[in-house]
């Protein structure tokens, strides 16, 4: 075994053991065992046990974007100090000052990477489980030799799922559904990745150079998917889809709940909660940073409309 294989031999005993469970479970519901939908749903399912237990990291990831958000003002300060200097000199106090700074604010540029960065295994992982199955060979943990070569043999509309475009050898089937997944992968990960940059950025962090380097990844990562989509087999391409459908869902979530201080989804969410609170009878007025509430009276009986005759009544006594 190559050292590559050999660390990945827990991530792969991992992913086959969650893929055994969901096929065992789908399969006793009724589902065919054998049936490609079968196997893609069992990679949906390891998208989600996945991204489950990476949300504690997403949401170490959007604190620490919000500490950077903090500091983009001193970290532009630094730069504005040593502009347009490029000695040697110069560039390595630069880069001391910023470490500095990132170090005693617990910031780090590469969090926003994490999450991407931790299933990078997992897509290898698959890609090598794959690849076994398709040369017959038995998995390392609980992918015997029957759900192997079902695992290598399953087919969506046709197309194999251990097929890539590079190993395709002209099969059209495997070429277009690829081409539609790259499609989606890339819409998903631009619509994604604008929504923050539109919605949940401030107006500091849109003059700082971070912002400026997002917008650069947003028309560069097409070409990733690109590339993926012509080497990576459509089973790892259906767990990558799926993933990015994950993360814009929520993404979408946490700019809507949870946005950036100063940001227009901020902006947006304080007008939705007035209207809300104005649908419930409180009227808040925000004055020199202040806020006045002023409920409508509790326990208030309204009176209920009179008859002629009880109105008549009523005006004797």
């Amino acid at each position: 075994m190559s050292f590559f294989g050999t660390l990945l031999w827990p991530i792969k005993w991992v992913i086959e053991a969650i893929l055994v469970a969901f096929h065992t479970l789908l399969t006793s519901v009724g589902l065919d065992p054998a049936a490609g939908i079968t196997w893609v749903l069992s990679i949906v399912g390891l998208v989600l046990v996945v991204r489950a237990a990476l949300i504690p990291i997403f949401v170490r990831q959007i604190k620490s974007q919000r500490r950077m958000l903090e500091v983009a003002p001193q970290l532009k300060k630094i730069q504005d100090k040593y502009k347009g200097k490029k000695d040697q000199f110069s560039r390595e106090a630069m880069s001391r000052e910023t470490m500095e700074l990132y170090r005693k604010t617990g910031t780090n540029p590469l969090s926003s990477c994490l999450p991407l960065l931790l299933q990078m295994p997992i897509f290898f992982g698959l890609f090598s489980v794959l690849n076994d199955a398709q040369h017959s060979k038995v998995g390392v943990g609980l992918l015997n030799e029957q759900l192997s070569s079902q695992f290598a043999n399953a087919e969506i509309l046709g197309a194999p799922l251990r097929l890539a475009i590079s190993t395709a050898d002209g099969n059209a089937t495997v070429i277009i559904i690829a081409a539609v997944m790259v499609v989606l992968m890339t819409a998903s990960q631009f619509i994604t990745q604008l929504q923050i940059m539109s919605k949940n950025q401030s107006a500091e962090m849109k003059a700082s150079p971070m912002y400026r380097q997002q917008r650069i990844l947003l028309y560069l990562l097409p070409l990733v998917f690109a590339f993926s989509g012509f080497t990576f087999p459509l089973g790892v391409m259906t767990y990558w889809l799926v993933s990015n459908f994950w993360t814009m869902g929520q993404q979408f979530l946490v700019i809507r709940n949870m946005p950036t201080p100063g940001s227009e989804a901020a902006l947006a969410r304080e007008a939705r909660l007035a209207k809300r609170n104005q649908r419930k009878g409180i009227v808040e007025e925000d004055k020199t940073g202040g806020t006045v509430v002023v409920e409508e009276p509790k326990n208030v009986q309204r009176q209920q409309p009179l008859s002629k005759n009880r109105a008549k009544k009523q005006n004797k006594k």
